[in-house]
């Protein structure tokens, strides 16, 4: 009672213990440190709570993850191929026990799933079904169609060599019971080798049953991949065709914006060559400075109208008038226009033409102007004592123009940009030329080929189709 009275004391304010003026004044006690002492608690069990909660349903999700619903019903099936026996003895447990966890294991295991490892598997569940029939009854067990399993699982892997060879191993083991049978005690009658025979007939009726499904499943499976594969295939050309076409009406209206620049542009350059032809006469021919500056005035609007010009058969459309022509005349033209080019070709040109090349069709002044670029590119890249040979032959389909000069070369990494529109390696080029060339050629559904080594020259064929 006096604990009690104490306690209601110090539970009442205002109210002061005897106790506490005789040895002074006392505080009442704080309760903050221990309800938070007690909340620290409360939240660090939760805590520990929350992680075993989580941990848990890890594990049980890595569980179910490991173990498959096939895998438990293997297992049923085993159990009620106990449960159903009529001997349920220790060893047909023992080994149905074993078939059951190896036919569960055997597939997470990589060195049992390849073309060894499935060879192994199927040898070791053929050595269990041997001995679970041997100890339920040999050649008269109830589990002989547990022979089914190393014969249907050779089927779905080893193709119908490795089914015949199973399924053959398989009806021996069956047969060599009878080896151990005592002969003296039974009989064997005309009935009973008809069932023997009928069981043997059936495995290898299931066993081939069961290829002929696996090979189904196999075509079919291979024709949805070579179908996927199309489909890839067909996507991937259909957007390559999608982007060749955006990018041919870029380039068309860029086309047609910079064609009507440059025929604007005319204007003015011609009115500046008149100006500096006019201003070239008028100055007295004492004045050398003036002279030469109008001179050079006059040649840089040539050089520019030469640009617009190249420029201007690039980005124009091009209507192709094919005809029948002699490949040979057609070239021979063309090198007789490039002989009186400014500036002249002073390297030799060389021909050698087959001469059972027949018509081909093209258009001519067309074909003509890709000839004369291909020869003055060839003339000027190499050396005035250089040769320049032009060269005709028949090659699978095509007619072919080859023009092989002793030039400097191209270097290897310009070999694929040198039909692009303004690239260019030589100076004053335009980087025209060899696009013209190309765009030529393809409306006649030609090829232009090159081969270039550095320091040894280059060689440009140009193929048309004959026929």
């Amino acid at each position: 009672m006096r604990g009690l009275r104490l306690s209601a004391v110090f539970s009442c304010p205002g109210i002061t213990n005897p106790l506490n003026q005789a040895a002074g004044t006392v505080k009442p006690k704080n309760r903050k440190p221990s309800q938070e002492r007690l909340r620290t608690g409360l939240v660090d069990q939760a805590g520990t709570h929350a992680e075993t909660r989580k941990m848990q349903s890890k594990l049980l999700r890595g569980l179910f993850q490991w173990i498959r619903p096939v895998d438990v019903v293997w297992l049923l099936l085993f159990a009620t191929l106990h449960w159903l026996s009529p001997l349920r003895n220790p060893a047909e447990r023992m080994f149905l026990i074993a078939l059951a966890l190896f036919q569960v294991i055997q597939p997470r295991i990589p060195a049992l799933n390849g073309a060894s490892g499935n060879l192994a598997s199927i040898g070791i569940k053929l050595l269990l079904s041997y001995m679970l029939m041997g100890y339920t009854g040999g050649i008269t067990s109830s589990h002989y169609l547990i022979l089914l399993l190393p014969v249907v699982s050779a089927a779905t892997t080893l193709g119908w060599l490795g089914t015949a060879v199973t399924t053959a191993v398989c009806c021996g083991a069956y047969f060599s019971f009878l080896l151990f049978l005592d002969w003296d005690m039974y009989m064997m009658l005309e009935r009973d080798l008809e069932e023997l025979t009928l069981r043997a007939a059936f495995l290898a009726f299931t066993g081939f049953l069961a290829y002929n499904l696996t090979e189904a499943q196999r075509r079919e499976a291979q024709v949805s991949r070579n179908t996927a594969q199309q489909l890839v295939k067909a996507n991937q050309d259909l957007q390559d065709a999608e982007s060749e076409v955006r990018r041919g009406e870029r380039l068309a209206a860029l086309g047609q914006l910079t064609a009507g620049l440059a025929h604007e542009l005319r204007n003015p350059m011609g009115a500046i060559r008149t100006s500096a032809e006019i201003l070239e006469r008028s100055v007295p021919k004492d004045n050398e400075i003036a002279v030469e500056m109008a001179g050079n005035i006059r040649e840089e609007v040539d050089r520019a109208n030469t640009l617009i010009t190249k420029f201007l058969q690039f980005a124009s459309p091009v209507q192709i008038s094919e005809e029948s022509a002699d490949l040979a005349g057609v070239v021979d033209r063309a090198i007789a226009l490039a002989r009186r080019a400014t500036p002249a070709v002073t390297c030799k040109v060389f021909t050698n033409y087959l001469p059972d090349i027949p018509p081909v069709r093209m258009d001519v002044t067309l074909m003509e102007r890709v000839f004369l670029n291909l020869i003055l590119n060839a003339a000027q890249a190499s050396d005035a004592d250089g040769v320049v040979t032009v060269r005709t032959k028949i090659t699978e389909g095509y007619a072919e123009t080859a023009i092989i000069d002793t030039g400097s070369g191209i270097a290897p990494e310009h070999l694929d940009a040198i039909f692009n529109p303004f690239f260019t390696r030589k100076h004053g080029g335009t980087g025209l030329g060899l696009a013209i060339v190309s765009r030529i050629v393809d409306l006649h559904q030609g090829k232009v080929l090159v081969e270039s080594s550095l320091g040894k020259g280059s060689t440009f064929r140009v193929l048309l189709p004959l026929g």
